[in-house]
Formats: C-alpha cells, sequence, structure tokens
C-alpha cells in the first residue's frame, strides 16, 4: 500500500506499549463455512454476498484449511475499516508465522495450521509495520509521522521532535511470549518496507535494504536529512543501507545510501521517469524518487527493485553498496509495487499498485493492464516485456482490489504464484509461459459492505512450506490448501510441499530444490501428458516403471531407474518440449542415487 493512500489514524486509542499477550487470547480458528464451488463456468467470484465476517465466499481448486479473526486489541468493533488496525505483509520462521500491521505485530504458532495459537504480540503503531524474521531477531518497519519512540498511539504533534521514531525496530524473541526491543535505526523517510540481504562473505552480518516513501523529515530532527529534491545531499532518490552485527545487534546503523536512480552519464540523483503520463490514453506514473519493494535474490546477486515509476535490477553482490544495473518503465504502470523473480530468475514479475491499494481497480471498464503484473524476461541484465497478468474476475466498485504481495508455489518445472488482490482475494497464476499467464485457482470473499468502500481484503498471500497463508487486512489471516485440478495434478502438489523452509520473509527470495523422489519424477510426467510433451504411449510406459521401480528392491530399483533414465533421454529428441523431458529424466537419474 503506498504512503498516499493512508489515511491519518485516530489519536483517541489507548496508548500503547509493548504489551504481551502470548496463550493469554487464544486464536480463534475454525473451519470455513461452505464455499461456492466453482466449476468451469460463471465465475462465482462475481456477486458474492457483502459483510464483514459473514461475506459471501468462492472457491476453486483451493480449500480453506483454517480463518483466524484478529486477536482482541488488534480490531475496532466499531468501524471494520479503521486504518489504524488493518493487517499487512507476513514473515515465517519454523511454525510461527508474524503477522504485521499499522497496529503492531501479532505472531502465531502453526504447528498444527488447522488450529492455529497466538503466541505473542506487539502494540507499536506507526504504519503499515512490515515484518521479517532472522534467528532470533524480529524486523518491523516504521513510517509514519505519528510513529513514536515509545511506541505510544498518542502521536507527534511537534513537527520537529525528540519523541519521533521513523525507521527499522529491531527486537530479540528468544522469548516468542516476551519480544524486546533491541536496536532501532531511524531514517529520514522512515521505513514502509524493508528487505533483509544476507552477506555472503560474513554468516554474522545481515544487511537490511531500507524503503522509505514518505515525507523526509526536518534535518533539526535527524541530522543530515535533506527534503528539497535540488539538494545535493537531498533524502529523496535513494535507499539506506543498515549493517546489522547479528552478535550485537545494538551496533546497527546504516552504512550506505546508494543513489540507485542516478544518471550515469551525468551522475544526477535523479536519472530515471520524472513521473506524468508517457502520451495520450496511457497511465499516469508516479516519479522515481523511492523504493516500494525490494526483492533480492542472493543466490544470482540480484535484487529487483518495484520503484514507483521504474522497475529496476541491482547487482547486491556487495550488499552494502548495489548498484543498479538496468532499468524499465511501462506506459501501463501507475506505480511499481513488488517484485518476484522465477526459480531460475529468467523471469521477474512486477505488480503495479494503481490506485494506492485502496481504490477499486478491478471493475470491468477497468483495463485488463493496468493495476496488473507485467512479466519481464531477464537475460543477463536485459529486461523485455512478455506479458500482463491481472485478476480475470471483475470486482465491485465497493472493493479496493489491485495486484499486491505474492509468492512463488514451488512447482518443479513450472512458474507458479500464488498472489493477493485485496478484495479480489487470492489468485494462483501460472507464467510459466510469461506471454500467456493462466489463473489456476483462486479464493473470494464478498465485500465488506454493500453500499460504500471499506477497505479490505487480502494483503498478502504467500506460500509456506505445503500451505497458503493470506493476511487479511480487516479479518484475519487464512490458511488455505491447493486441490488437484486439471491443471495441477495431486503429484504436483505434493512435489511442491517437498520444498521446505527453515524462515522465510517473501522479499529475500531463496532457490528452491526439491529432494530427488518419485512423486517429483511424477509431476514432471503429468506435465508432460498434460501439454502433449511425450506420447499417449510414452507417458503409459513411463508411469508402470516408475511404479515398478519404486516397488522393487534397492539394487533392482538402481538397475530399471537407470534404464528408464537413459530411454527418457531418448525421448527428447522427438518431444515438442525436450527440455521439461530432460528434467524428467534427472529426476530419474537422481533417484538412482537416493537412499531407500
Amino acid at each position: 500500500m503506498t504512503t498516499e493512500a493512508m489515511a491519518p489514524r485516530p489519536r483517541e486509542r489507548r496508548a500503547a506499549h509493548l504489551v504481551r499477550l502470548a496463550a493469554l487470547t487464544g486464536a480463534l480458528a475454525f473451519a470455513a463455512p461452505a464455499a461456492a464451488q466453482g466449476g468451469t463456468g460463471a465465475d462465482p467470484r462475481v456477486g458474492l454476498r457483502a459483510g464483514w465476517n459473514d461475506a459471501g465466499e468462492a472457491i476453486r481448486n483451493m480449500a480453506m484449511i483454517s480463518h483466524t479473526p484478529k486477536p482482541e486489541g488488534f480490531f475496532n468493533p466499531s468501524n471494520s475499516g479503521d486504518f489504524g488496525y488493518i493487517n499487512s505483509d507476513l514473515a515465517f520462521r519454523g511454525s510461527l508465522v508474524f503477522m504485521g500491521g499499522y497496529h503492531g505485530v501479532q505472531i502465531y504458532d502453526y504447528s498444527n495450521v488447522s488450529a492455529p495459537v497466538l503466541r505473542g504480540s506487539i502494540a507499536c503503531p506507526g504504519g503499515q509495520g512490515d515484518v521479517s524474521v532472522w534467528g532470533n531477531l524480529l524486523f518491523m518497519s516504521v513510517e509514519q509521522t505519528s510513529g513514536r519512540v515509545d511506541c505510544g498511539a498518542q502521536g507527534v504533534q511537534d513537527t520537529v521532535s525528540a519523541e519521533r521514531f521513523r525507521g527499522v525496530r529491531i527486537y530479540d524473541i528468544s522469548d516468542i511470549a516476551r519480544p524486546r526491543q533491541v536496536a532501532d535505526v531511524q531514517t529520514c523517510r522512515g521505513s514502509h518496507t524493508h528487505t533483509l540481504v544476507p552477506d555472503p562473505k560474513d554468516p554474522r552480518s545481515i544487511y537490511v535494504y531500507v524503503s522509505g516513501t514518505s515525507v523526509v523529515r526536518s534535518g533539526a530532527e535527524l541530522a543530515g536529512c535533506a527534503k528539497s529534491a535540488d539538494d545535493p545531499n537531498t533524502s529523496l532518490f535513494r535507499i539506506d543501507v543498515i549493517r546489522v552485527p547479528l552478535n550485537a545487534p545494538q551496533q546497527a546503523r546504516i552504512v550506505s545510501q546508494p543513489r540507485v536512480f542516478a544518471d550515469p552519464a551525468t551522475g544526477a540523483v535523479a536519472g530515471l521517469w520524472k513521473g506524468g503520463n508517457h502520451g495520450e490514453g496511457t497511465q499516469t506514473t508516479s516519479a522515481t524518487n523511492m523504493c516500494h519493494d525490494i526483492t533480492v535474490y542472493p543466490q544470482l546477486g540480484l535484487a529487483a527493485g518495484a520503484c514507483a515509476g521504474n522497475g529496476i535490477l541491482l547487482d547486491i553482490r556487495d550488499p552494502a553498496h548495489p548498484v543498479r544495473v538496468a532499468d524499465v518503465s511501462d506506459p501501463n504502470f501507475s506505480y511499481w509495487h513488488s517484485a518476484t523473480f522465477s526459480n531460475d530468475g529468467s523471469k521477474i514479475l512486477f505488480s503495479d499498485e494503481w490506485g494506492g491499494g485502496t481504490a477499486a481497480r478491478c471493475r470491468e471498464t477497468d483495463r485488463p493492464q493496468w493495476g496488473a503484473d507485467a512479466i519481464f524476461r531477464r537475460s543477463g541484465n536485459t529486461l523485455s516485456l512478455a506479458g500482463y497478468y491481472k485478476l480475470p474476475a471483475p470486482q465491485t466498485a465497493e472493493e479496493n482490489c489491485v495486484a499486491h504481495n505474492g509468492s512463488l508455489v514451488p512447482v518443479p518445472g513450472r512458474d507458479i504464484q500464488v498472489q493477493a488482490w485485496y478484495q479480489g482475494g487470492i489468485s494462483v497464476v501460472d507464467f510459466t509461459d510469461p506471454a500467456h499467464p493462466v489463473e489456476l485457482a483462486f479464493f473470494d470473499r464478498g465485500p465488506m459492505d454493500a453500499g460504500k468502500l471499506v477497505l479490505g481484503g487480502f494483503w498478502s498471500a504467500y506460500w509456506y512450506n505445503g500451505h497458503v497463508y493470506g493476511s487479511e487486512i480487516g479479518r484475519g489471516l487464512d490458511v488455505l490448501d491447493l486441490t488437484p485440478s486439471a491443471m495441477l495434478s495431486r503429484n504436483e502438489i505434493e512435489a511442491a510441499k517437498l520444498v521446505h523452509m527453515d524462515r522465510f520473509n517473501p522479499q529475500t527470495q531463496t532457490r528452491m530444490r526439491w529432494p530427488a523422489s518419485f512423486v517429483v519424477a511424477r509431476a514432471y510426467v503429468d506435465q508432460l501428458a498434460r501439454g502433449n510433451g511425450l506420447s499417449a504411449d510414452q507417458v503409459s510406459q513411463v508411469r508402470a516403471d516408475l511404479d515398478r521401480a519404486e516397488g522393487s528392491g534397492a539394487a533392482a530399483r538402481r538397475t530399471a531407474l537407470r534404464a528408464l533414465s537413459t530411454r527418457i533421454r531418448g525421448y527428447a529428441a522427438g518431444s515438442s518440449d525436450a527440455p521439461r523431458v530432460r528434467m524428467l529424466a534427472d529426476a530419474v537419474t537422481a533417484l538412482t542415487t537416493a537412499r531407500g
């Protein structure tokens, strides 16, 4: 959600402070009510009943596992759309899910995904409160000018005040029931979002890329801050980089403020999109003086920045000093919001938050290329537009809807993303062919209100260790599963579940790898059958051979699998999908050395 969209929050709420709700308030989890199960005909998302906690639901190729309403103290009973209490982004560690928000952080234990338990919370308003986790450290963004050093909810009235906090807070969560702030780093524009970046040469440190999108504070409040774009030391046109010694987080400090938008020829700091439209009939695009979100992919040494008026590619091999190596613009984009790499890094999916997240931008009359995802192919440092994806179900004028946060679903051989669309719900899309992305599954609820637009819907939707987690702005936290369909087989879903992460910060992307498994091989076979990459006879034979091998003893299995792998490689020459045939052969080869 962009800063421009933020409504000021009331100040009358009780003073907030670090509170512990661990185990005091059990998160109520229950099975979802019966939902409309769409067939292949009319889209069941159209015409859903409105309501805060009793809205109509539509679901296809997914199943609701649990819905956890907001706990006491994290919602306004008299105002479902109170901006001061909306949920925001998610981070994961083990069985714990950290959910940020404008009022603070909620920490849930999902050891049992059907019955999650609230383990702790931090009441500390100051903006959307994006979160990340690394070991026993929790990072939280604070951006609003009302943010206070003491986490109070009364705000800060003076234009210059020592009571104001804007930047990144760092908590020790060794005792998850009692998070303890151990450091804070003030920045000139605050922290709208942030991204953790491991140092490949020093595991004792981590870097934090801070994206501030709000106003620049006075230099009288924080030394070095400069508001004017004409000031050579302006706090615009840069990001902040914080280095955090993991064993001494209290020593965290800003180590660089790279000018990642600079003109390489002239050195001018405002080297990218200046703001405005791109010509008649095009979108009006924000000026590039900030990044909204940066997704790093350390194994590639790259980061993709969604930076208001441009998408950019950064070389982060020296994480303290990221360097821009490519940039793109798009006349259909209003505000470059977030980015996701494909697992092999050959594609980047950028999202456009047209309307700032608070407007209805998925109406039938809205252009399908506006407020959508733009998918780029990457070759080295060159990006080229391949296609767009937008939620295919039109939403009402009472539903804020636009492309928002998502992550990859680790199905081998395919590029699949699960993504939040605010009140457009959750959509799962295959962008393996970036020119022709296809929706595979969805979940949606009706509007918060039938008569007016009340802010709501999914802020984020992420795949984590076998499930889809969705943070609902006004309703709570959902967990869903994918279910088999003609477009996604049970083997593919089970193969995705083999990818395990000890922690997951969606803006810190890591390469997904699959262990040697028969279900991975069968997932490839299913894809080749669906896409006619092998003949029906070949598919039948390979499936039968895999079944026989799996039922054999170790020695016979290895022999059979070696023969099968060789035979499959021979199929590649005559296949319309030779790369996938070779992936299948590699998966079968991997089984020959697997234990068991």
